[in-house]
């Protein structure tokens, strides 16, 4: 494969992983999910709405499909090119999300 196929396919994974993640950080600002603290993804992948701050079940159930569609395309994607690079994309994006969505990073109260 060559070096600028390679440079396409990233860039298309890095735009449809930021995407994935913007929809993340959105509905992580619904539920009022400190979603970039430690073990909180953990927590929302096993179901525990009480890491939300406000009741919204549907915003809820939502995020967390598209935490599992993260993962699964995570591992997919790591087969295919390595976990190093795409640790290094998912880096970038959350590091993005960061600066664009600064609220993703204040503390919040869980109920």
């Amino acid at each position: 494969m060559s070096t600028k196929h390679d440079a396409v396919r990233i860039e298309g994974w890095t735009r449809t992983l930021e995407e994935l993640d913007r929809e993340l950080g959105r509905l992580a600002l619904v539920c009022r999910v400190p979603i970039l603290e430690p073990g909180v993804i953990d927590r929302v992948l096993h179901g525990d709405h009480l890491v939300c701050g406000t009741d919204n079940p549907v915003a809820f159930a939502k995020l967390r499909n598209l935490l599992m569609m993260h993962f699964a395309i995570h591992r997919k994607w790591a087969t295919e090119m390595g976990e190093p690079q795409i640790a290094a994309i998912e880096n970038c994006v959350i590091e993005r999300l960061r600066k664009s969505m600064p609220e993703l990073t204040e503390p919040w109260t869980p109920r």
